[in-house]
């Protein structure tokens, strides 16, 4: 097992635990909470990051296995993030945390099985304009920086105000 792998995916399982926590953490009502800059409830926010995770995945396996990621840009992300957001306006918070709960376990355990060749593999991904960037940056860009991305915004939207800690 890769030390590197090992870290980055424990670096995803911290993230996802700070986002588990403070949505354990809030009233039911805060899961209707509309985060002004994101366009979006908690909720739907929460159930975008835990449908998201697979593909996030695939871009992942894709890159650590030397394949290019096409297909999806950032105009295609917007258009399917705003369809999510319409289609999911009612999400439960009950199924969304157990959805999350199953992707993020997925997600560690497959960042865990990477190699360092892996990690450093380098392709053109159609969502960063074609940039050969590695298997490593679309893990810290993706299932992680998006986590701590959109929590923030959450928390602004509930008004929690104590720092995240254990971030590192």
């Amino acid at each position: 097992m890769s030390r590197r792998a090992e870290a980055l995916a424990e670096r995803i399982a911290r993230a996802h635990r700070a986002l588990f926590d403070f949505v354990e953490a809030q009233p039911e009502a805060a899961w209707q909470t509309h985060c002004a800059n994101e366009g979006r409830t908690v909720g739907v926010l929460v159930h975008h990051l835990a449908t998201v995770l697979p593909g996030e995945l695939n871009m992942i396996r894709a890159a650590a296995t030397g394949q290019p990621v096409t297909g999806i840009t950032p105009d295609i992300l917007d258009e399917l993030n705003a369809r999510h957001a319409e289609e999911y306006a009612a999400c439960g918070r009950e199924e969304t945390m157990d959805l999350l709960r199953r992707n993020s376990a997925l997600m560690v355990s497959a960042v865990r099985e990477l190699t360092d060749a892996e990690l450093d593999r380098a392709v053109p991904v159609s969502l960063h304009w074609d940039a050969p960037v590695t298997a490593q940056y679309l893990i810290e860009d993706h299932p992680l920086v998006h986590a701590y991305h959109h929590l923030t915004s959450m928390r602004a939207a509930v008004g929690a105000d104590e720092p995240l800690s254990d971030r590192e």
